[in-house]
């Protein structure tokens, strides 16, 4: 296998293709939807999906930063030389798809001013630290890991999300409502200003910043429209009342659906909550499975 071109692919499908269960919500929510102005905004985006694969054009104008998460059996190692081609196939990836210049050029003060521009190659946004996946995941979507089992997941993630998601505390008052419903108030703000909707929004739930962040990531890696929880259905409930519709012009279709991970917590009168208000073009995720 020539894992290099491999994880370019990858990284060209997470961007061209829509997957299977995401198409079935977005279908069930054409035939569900009554309000005209939605039912037309829902048709637009399927033909786009349709489009985007068929031509292998990427779904949206902001083609996302690479998020990586490496799925690893007990038998299995990470070695120095795989992490250099995964740098290498996303470097590849984009710019074969080609994704969108966005790394900006510089030092530390001219980065975070963006004073030096940024850089011709798409393949110049580096992806965000890895994240390691083991079988000893006890959060929500925790599951089975065969001991020879080396997955790389890949996940585009774009910059209108990522301005309206948040991460922070609540204080659970010994009720698993009041952090849910705490966590939908803070999406159903973000969602009213998204301004692309329908959106699969993503709640992970842990002891710290950086395990919320992690927990919420893993659930758009492995999350599975045709297979939502108690949790998930509660949280799409009570969005889809709130009647921002599509492209926030009204409707039952605010959401196709959602995804939350609970993880490990410790004794204390916090939760560490974390958002994402995906767009309607996200999750844009893609697996590659090394044998």
């Amino acid at each position: 296998m020539d894992i290099v071109n491999e994880i370019s692919n990858a990284i060209i499908e997470a961007s061209v293709n829509f997957p299977k269960d995401r198409e079935r919500a977005l279908n069930n929510a054409i035939k569900n939807e009554d309000n005209e102005n939605a039912i037309w905004v829902l048709n637009q985006l399927l033909e786009n999906y349709k489009v985007g694969n068929k031509q292998k054009l990427p779904l949206c104008d902001d083609t996302g930063i690479p998020h990586v998460i490496l799925e690893v059996g007990s038998e299995r190692e990470i070695t120095g030389e795989l992490l250099n081609n995964i740098y290498g196939g996303i470097e590849l990836g984009l710019n074969n798809l080609p994704a969108r210049p966005m790394a900006v050029k510089g030092n530390d003060k001219e980065r975070l001013s963006q004073s030096k521009g940024l850089f011709e190659r798409p393949g110049k946004m580096k992806p965000a630290p890895f994240i390691i996946d083991t079988e000893n995941d006890f959060s929500s979507y925790g599951h089975e890991i065969d001991s020879d089992t080396l997955n790389i997941h890949f996940i585009l993630e774009g910059g209108g999300p990522e301005i309206r998601g948040k991460t922070y505390r609540v204080f659970h008052k010994r009720s698993y409502l009041n952090v849910l419903e705490t966590a939908i108030d803070w999406l159903g703000d973000s969602l009213e200003k998204l301004g692309c909707t329908p959106s699969i929004p993503a709640i992970g739930i842990g002891r710290t910043h950086f395990e919320a962040s992690t927990l919420l990531l893993k659930s758009i890696a492995y999350g599975n429209l045709d297979n939502q929880s108690e949790f998930e259905e509660f949280v799409s409930n009570k969005l889809n009342q709130l009647d921002i519709g599509p492209m926030g012009l009204g409707g039952k279709t605010t959401v196709l659906g959602s995804f939350v991970n609970v993880g490990n917590q410790r004794a204390s009168g916090v939760r560490i909550v974390s958002i994402r208000p995906s767009c309607c073009v996200e999750p844009r995720v893609a697996k590659l499975a090394l044998k």
